[in-house]
């Protein structure tokens, strides 16, 4: 399973066991919805704020060097690249303007009254102008702020604890019939079958590479027949995972879903759940006070 422990995003971190892994995961999931939402709206400085806090988190949590590096480090120089070419890309306002320059070319132009300048730097054919330093701050923290927090989250919560909370959060929709219990079941049984999929794909790339296939030899259209061959192969493997999966359940008398629950997780809410609560309403009368975009 090399390919599956070699990916930066939506690993579940089991050792060593932090602080956030001891959080309810409802409460993870409303943190998490506020890093989601917060951004909307808000201006530079609550952008950036955003971006610290999900840092500070990390470090707090202390979490192993090799997976921060793995988590959070191509996402912050992703994010830093964004934010340099956006800073330095046109910023959209094509607006074509002339100086006003005295009748006489004795009289001087009068002293601006303020020190702002629209044109924050300008070198050779890049120019930074303070709209396009403001687009790149939205861009480049909205791109942090989502995806670290997604993948932050996956990584202190089990798919246990995600399911387990979501089947709490939502049961009230069983008033309207929804079948949250079939809901819930898919999704774990789908969380469940991502690293299958994985370990199939990581089979299916060895076996090409033992064969030393000449790629150049073959051309494009056979080239292009040898992928679909692998692809049918993978559809194919993955489907008698799903049948023996079935198969499985059936024996052990998952004829229904509403007959036979497993209770996945015990939610419970301790004393570090209430403060982490008492945190989200301390965010969010932050948010709210200073947080709005000018």
């Amino acid at each position: 399973m090399d390919l599956l422990r070699s990916l930066p995003i939506g690993l579940y971190l089991e050792q060593p066991v932090t602080w956030m892994h001891h959080l309810d995961s409802r409460v993870k999931m409303f943190w998490l919805t506020s890093f989601l939402i917060a951004p909307l709206l808000a201006n530079p400085y609550c952008r950036l704020g955003l971006s610290s806090l999900l840092i500070i988190i990390t470090l707090t949590a202390r979490i192993p060097w090799r997976v921060w590096r793995q988590q959070m480090g191509w996402l912050l120089m992703l994010a830093c690249f964004v934010l340099l070419i956006t800073a330095l890309a046109p910023d959209g306002m094509a607006i074509d303007h002339q100086i006003r320059l005295p009748p006489e070319p004795e009289q001087l132009t009068l002293p601006q009254p303020t020190d702002y300048r629209y044109i924050i730097w300008s070198g050779g054919p890049f120019t930074m102008t303070r709209r396009s330093l403001d687009l790149a701050v939205r861009i480049s923290t909205t791109l942090f702020t989502l995806v670290y927090s997604s993948s932050l989250f996956l990584l202190t919560t089990a798919p246990e604890e995600i399911t387990a909370g979501l089947e709490s959060l939502i049961k009230p929709l069983r008033r309207l019939n929804v079948p949250v219990t079939e809901i819930l079941l898919t999704f774990t049984l789908s969380l469940r079958f991502i690293p299958l999929v994985l370990e199939e794909v990581q089979n299916l790339g060895r076996s090409i590479r033992t064969r030393a296939i000449n790629w150049k030899k073959l051309g494009l259209n056979r080239s292009l027949q040898v992928w679909l061959m692998v692809a049918e192969k993978l559809l194919e493997n993955l489907l008698l995972r799903a049948e023996q999966i079935a198969s499985a359940m059936t024996v052990r008398g998952f004829t229904s879903p509403n007959q036979h629950q497993v209770e996945w997780h015990q939610l419970r809410l301790r004393w570090c759940d209430w403060l982490a609560l008492a945190s989200l309403l301390v965010f969010w009368g932050v948010r709210l006070t200073w947080g709005w975009k000018i």
